[in-house]
């Protein structure tokens, strides 16, 4: 079964022979090395490109543990370069390669290779490589698959489909799954044995009770705001835990580091500024954070903004939550200042949109409830309610447009309709 993952195909087409180091993070099992071993492959065979001038090597192939050490894999490939036409180097899982920023760095001198990578660290790939080779390397994020994606391959409707999404995520393989057994025991035991034990061992954990207990604690408050403080005093009442406010901060970059989890800043919309803490915390797959929780907090509201989050990411924005304030008088006659927030600011360039998420509007409290601090915006940025509720694309008298999720998903200029 083939699933089209044509954005990252064209990302990595329009970065071809462009004297960087193409970096292919994402989590893992999210589809890197397929984009890479088998979509990319089989487009530079398409162009023209002889196969021996491809060089794959999977580093996290037990076979191939012998290219880990840097010397070894060096010679290997100077030795399969045997003329002045353009070689493509793929490697995979390249952070299991001892010094591969030295690797990386030699290949980079070769004049006729063009380098991709695949990892799944970001501190040792977004953050290293790139600062390493001072503007030579080039991120490309590869997600979960999208909704619109995940459609392509399944068998039903788009209703029965989100059914299925929201619940059981996007990571490829659960697309290939029948039962609900496979899919809940895939997630389960991916997220224990994979994902857990990489960071537990890469980062020498010893007391790993409480970063399982973190992670249940995160994946209990997406889209509630938070921070290191209040995640200790939740540690301290519910738990019973004296854990440090330092170990939580790590053991939370820890986390976004393996892109189990990302963060949306607060942002003041009229201030124009940062807000510090707290903020939130929104899982990369939903089917993941359903599994740690053992499927018992399948909250639709909280589940859809996580999915409006990642699809705007996808998208290449960047994503904050907005704070806007609004004056307003009091019981006594005061004049007081209200913090109304804003779900999501998406940025790119010079396009912005806010957006909220609204799981439905069946009254007209609830519309006024949902629309009052876009209303309270003053700019002229489009500003959007995005609802489950099957709607017709609308927009009311103060510019705000409502659309379903499934037209937002689904349809590539859903933010321009």
């Amino acid at each position: 079964m083939n699933i089209a993952r044509d954005k990252y195909l064209r990302d990595l087409i329009n970065r071809m022979n462009n004297g960087m180091i193409k970096v292919v993070t994402g989590i893992r099992r999210s589809g890197k090395s397929y984009l890479l071993f088998k979509l990319f492959y089989e487009y530079l065979l398409s162009q023209g490109v002889l196969e021996s001038h491809i060089i794959k090597i999977e580093l996290d192939q037990r076979k191939n543990r012998i290219y880990r050490d840097p010397d070894v894999i060096l010679d290997y490939i100077e030795t399969l370069i045997e003329d002045d036409k353009q070689y493509y180097i793929l490697l995979d899982e390249v952070q299991m390669l001892n010094d591969f920023e030295e690797v990386l760095n030699s290949l980079l001198h070769i004049s006729n290779v063009d380098i991709y990578v695949t990892g799944s660290n970001s501190k040792f790939l977004s953050k290293d490589v790139i600062t390493e080779f001072r503007g030579r390397g080039d991120e490309i994020h590869v997600f979960p698959l999208t909704f619109k994606e995940f459609m392509q391959v399944y068998d039903g409707d788009m209703y029965r489909g989100f059914a299925d999404y929201i619940v059981y995520g996007g990571l490829p393989l659960i697309s290939t799954m029948k039962t609900e057994t496979q899919k809940v025991n895939y997630l389960t035991n991916l997220f224990n044995e994979t994902y857990l034990k990489d960071i537990i061992e890469r980062n020498h954990i010893e007391k790993t009770q409480e970063l399982e207990n973190l992670i249940n604690v995160l994946a209990s408050a997406i889209g509630s705001l938070t921070n290191p403080p209040k995640i200790q005093a939740t540690f301290k009442s519910s738990i019973g835990s004296a854990i440090s406010i330092n170990t939580i901060r790590q053991y939370i970059e820890y986390l976004e580091d393996a892109f189990i989890i990302s963060k949306a800043q607060r942002y003041n919309v009229k201030g124009r500024k940062y807000i510090g803490t707290p903020l939130k915390y929104y899982f990369e797959d939903i089917g993941l954070r359903n599994a740690r929780l053992g499927f018992r907090q399948v909250e639709e509201t909280h589940l859809m903004e996580n999915i409006i989050y990642n699809e705007l990411r996808y998208r290449g924005y960047s994503v904050d939550v907005g704070v806007v304030e609004k004056r307003e008088m009091s019981e006594n006659g005061k004049q007081i200042r209200k913090a109304l927030e804003i779900d999501f600011v998406a940025n790119l360039g010079s396009q912005r949109y806010y957006i909220q998420s609204a799981l439905s509007m069946p009254t007209p409290g609830k519309q006024i409830q949902e629309k009052t601090s876009l209303i309270n915006v003053a700019d002229s940025f489009k500003k959007i309610i995005i609802v489950k509720d099957i709607v017709n694309v609308k927009r009311d008298e103060n510019g705000i447009v409502t659309m379903s999720i499934y037209d937002f998903l689904l349809k590539e200029n859903s933010l321009d309709l």
